[in-house]
C-alpha cells in the first residue's frame, strides 16, 4: 500500500496525543500526579493539540476532504466511522478534565470522573483506529491480531515518553513515572518484533488463480498488462518495497528505539538536568522510531488487488 505521509502524520500523532491523555487522565484520577496549574494547562494543551493536528492530516488523504464529515454516518457497519466518533467525543471528557484542573478550589470527583471518561475515550479511539487496518481481510499484512496490540502499545509508548519528558521539565516526575515510560517503550519494541515475525512467518494466502477464478491448483500467469498507464489502483495499492530495504529500514527502528530506551535509562539514575536532557532527547529519537514504523506498516502491506497487475501471490 502507498505509505501517504498525511495517515502517517495522522496515526502518529493522534496516537501520541490519546496516550498523553491517557496518562494524564490515569494519573490525575487517582492522584499519582502533581495538580499544578501551568502543568495542566501545558500537557494537556500538548496532548490534544496532537490529535487535533492528526485527526486534520487525516482529511488530506481524502480525494474530497470537505466531504469528510459523512464519515459520521456510518458508525453502525464503519470502523472508520467509529473512530470519527470516538475521536470527537474525546473532546468532552478531555476539555472538562482540563477546566476542572485549572479552576481553583475543582472538586476531585469532577477531576476523577472527567479522567477516567478520557482514559476510556483515549482507549476506544485507539482500538476504533487499529481496527480499521486489522479488519480489512484483503490485506495479509494486517489482517493479523497483533495490530491491535501494536496501536495500542506505540501509542502508550509515546504518551508516557512526552508526558516524562513534561513531568521533568516542570520538576514534578516521581520514579514511577520513568520506570513506567522504560517498561511502554520495552513492550512497544516487543511487540512490533513479534509482529514483524508474524508476517513474515505467515504465508500468502491467494493466488493469480483465485483472482480470476481459474481454480486453486491451476497455474495461471499474466500474459499482458491490463493497462498501458499506471492508475489509481496500481499507486494506492501497487506499492511494493524490497525485502532488502524493508529488513534496513527495520533495523533503524529497532536502533531508535534501543537508542530512546538507553535515554531514558540513563534518565532514571542522572541527577537534575541530566535527567531531564537525556529524557528530552528521548523524544525525538522515539518520534523516528515511530515514523519509519508507521511507514513500514503501510509499505510493506499488499494488497489483493496486485493479483490483477502481475503479483503470483498475497
Amino acid at each position: 500500500m502507498h505509505p501517504a505521509y498525511s495517515v502517517i502524520l495522522f496515526t502518529t500523532a493522534s496516537g501520541a496525543g490519546y496516550g498523553l491523555l491517557f496518562l494524564l487522565g490515569l494519573l490525575r484520577a487517582f492522584g499519582l500526579v502533581t495538580p499544578d496549574w501551568w502543568f495542566g494547562a501545558t500537557s494537556i494543551f500538548i496532548a490534544l493539540a496532537l490529535v487535533t493536528i492528526g485527526l486534520l492530516a487525516s482529511t488530506f488523504h481524502l480525494g474530497h476532504p470537505e466531504r469528510a464529515w459523512r464519515a459520521f454516518s456510518q458508525w453502525r457497519s464503519s470502523w472508520l466511522s467509529r473512530e470519527g466518533v470516538a475521536s470527537a467525543a474525546t473532546y468532552i471528557p478531555a476539555l472538562l478534565l482540563w477546566i476542572a484542573w485549572l479552576t481553583p478550589g475543582a472538586s476531585e470527583q469532577l477531576i476523577k470522573i472527567a479522567g477516567i471518561a478520557t482514559v476510556l475515550m483515549a482507549l476506544i479511539t485507539v482500538c476504533c483506529t487499529a481496527k480499521i487496518y486489522s479488519t480489512l481481510i484483503t490485506i495479509r499484512q494486517w489482517n493479523n491480531r497483533l495490530v491491535l496490540p501494536v496501536y495500542l502499545a506505540m501509542a502508550l509508548a509515546s504518551g508516557a515518553v512526552l508526558f516524562l519528558a513534561l513531568a521533568r521539565l516542570f520538576a514534578y516526575d516521581l520514579p514511577f513515572h520513568g520506570l513506567v515510560a522504560i517498561a511502554a517503550v520495552v513492550s512497544a519494541l516487543l511487540i512490533k518484533i513479534a509482529y514483524w515475525l508474524s508476517i513474515d512467518r505467515r504465508a500468502p494466502r491467494h493466488t493469480m488463480a483465485d483472482a480470476t477464478g481459474l481454480g486453486r491448483d491451476t497455474r495461471v500467469r499474466q500474459w499482458e498488462v491490463p493497462h498501458t498507464a499506471e492508475n489509481f489502483v496500481m499507486k494506492e495499492m501497487g506499492y511494493s518495497i524490497a525485502r532488502k530495504h524493508a529488513e534496513k529500514l527495520r533495523k533503524l527502528v529497532m536502533i531508535a528505539f534501543l537508542v530512546t530506551l538507553i535515554a531514558l535509562v540513563i534518565a532514571q539514575f542522572a541527577p537534575g538536568l541530566w535527567a531531564t536532557l537525556f529524557t528530552v532527547a528521548a523524544v525525538p529519537s522515539l518520534g523516528l522510531a515511530l515514523g519509519i514504523e508507521r511507514w513500514l506498516f503501510f509499505a510493506e502491506a499488499q494488497h489483493v488487488a496486485t493479483l490483477f497487475y502481475g503479483a503470483e501471490r498475497a
